[in-house]
């Protein structure tokens, strides 16, 4: 819920970070800064590694890093690229389909997915709707690349689930984060004209969406994800659409419709209705 919340906020980061950089430069330049961040945990957290290899209970995490890494690389580099020649509201739509994806794929893995998932994520992705789609749903080439993102962050979420469990966390986050500043600053080495003038003109939403967005929201996931189902996480994390609409608000002063208030409401419920409905529903035929 955390990272979803930094996640939301960090659109607005975005959406200013923008003005002065090309998509992979203000991404080169928040990921090297996140990675940066994710160093100082990763040193704060020596002693526990310490134990750990002591009680032969330590594992790295940063081959599994690599592997994250390069998932999420290609989805957040479609996504960035995507918001040139599409809508923001369509991009957080189309992107939080790993709503759906995710039980999807996770029936593929062997995963046992609950008539509750399914319900709490139907709930989401029809508040989703309400809440960002402006127009009609055509798909236009911003559209399909979007699309195609969201394959990706659902890959990202079933390769965290996967690992997250197993391997040293923060290192998995650290790794997957220097291969996006490696792979985003050969991007704009390639395509675009860096300038240390547009970094230093958009500096705070640089820091913003580095150190808590690249930082400390992808470390948050990987370490929630050890302890969450993916389908829950899914539902989670695609509560950042919600909080991007309420830091939109508060602001840039951008006001919300009662449609979009009730897709807010709409997605709530699924998230609720996926961590407690099941629970309720068992206790209930147990106990009538």
């Amino acid at each position: 819920m955390t990272a979803a919340f930094i996640w939301g906020t960090t659109f607005v980061a975005q959406q200013v970070g923008m003005d002065a950089l090309g998509p992979f430069s203000y991404a080169a330049a928040r990921y090297v800064l996140g990675l940066l961040a994710v160093l100082v945990i990763w040193r704060g957290f020596r002693g526990q590694r310490q134990a750990a290899r002591r009680a032969g209970t330590y594992k790295s995490g940063w081959l599994a890093g690599i592997g994250a890494g390069c998932i999420m690389f290609t989805a957040s580099s479609l996504q960035q690229v995507a918001m040139q020649y599409t809508t923001a509201g369509k991009t957080s739509f189309i992107t939080c389909l790993y709503i759906i994806f995710v039980p999807l794929f996770a029936v593929l893995l062997r995963k046992r997915i609950r008539p509750e998932n399914w319900l709490g994520a139907v709930l989401a992705l029809t508040g989703l709707y309400f809440l960002c789609v402006k127009e009609d749903l055509t798909l236009s080439y911003g559209d399909t690349l979007v699309f195609i993102s969201a394959f990706f962050w659902t890959f990202h979420i079933l390769f965290i689930d996967r690992y997250a469990a197993m391997v040293d966390a923060i290192e998995m986050s650290a790794m997957q984060i220097a291969v996006c500043a490696v792979f985003s600053s050969v991007a704009a080495a390639g395509w675009e004209n860096f300038t240390w003038a547009g970094v230093q003109q958009e500096a705070f939403p640089i820091f913003y969406a580095g150190v808590m967005s690249a930082g400390v929201a992808f470390t948050l996931q990987i370490i929630g994800q050890k302890y969450a189902e993916p389908s829950h996480a899914a539902v989670i994390m695609s509560l950042e659409a919600v909080f991007g609409a309420l830091a939109s608000w508060l602001l840039l002063h951008e006001i919300m419709q009662p449609l979009e208030i009730f897709g807010c409401l709409l997605m709530i419920a699924g998230m609720l209705i996926t961590q407690i409905g099941g629970r309720l529903f068992r206790k209930t035929v147990q106990n009538p």
